[in-house]
């Protein structure tokens, strides 16, 4: 049988100190933990600036895309009257060239 000495028994007195020292090293955990809280609340502002940045990129963005496709229509417009300005010139060009060889037979 194991004999206790007095150092080894739990009084009242014991227990008390313990329980003590085990509010005081909890308390200290939950301050860390407050801490710690803290640092996740100021990350997680900095991350709705990001957030909120990156929505105004995400606008900013979509404009560039309209006037894209902006001027690509007036692009393509263009395009469609130059060819057909091309045409009418070839038309020209090639009733004159056929008139001067008229003239010259």
């Amino acid at each position: 049988m194991v004999v206790m000495t007095p150092r080894e028994s739990w009084t009242d007195e014991r227990l008390s100190e313990f329980e003590k020292r085990m509010d005081e090293r909890f308390d200290s955990v939950d301050r860390r933990f407050d801490a710690v809280d803290e640092r996740f609340k100021a990350v997680d502002e900095r991350f709705k600036d990001v957030d909120r940045r990156f929505d105004e990129v995400n606008r900013r963005l979509d404009k560039v895309d309209r006037r894209f496709e902006l001027l690509e229509t007036k692009m393509e417009a263009g395009f469609a009257a130059m060819a057909t300005r091309w045409d009418r010139l070839t038309g020209i060009l090639i009733v004159g060239l056929i008139g001067l060889i008229g003239t010259q037979l």
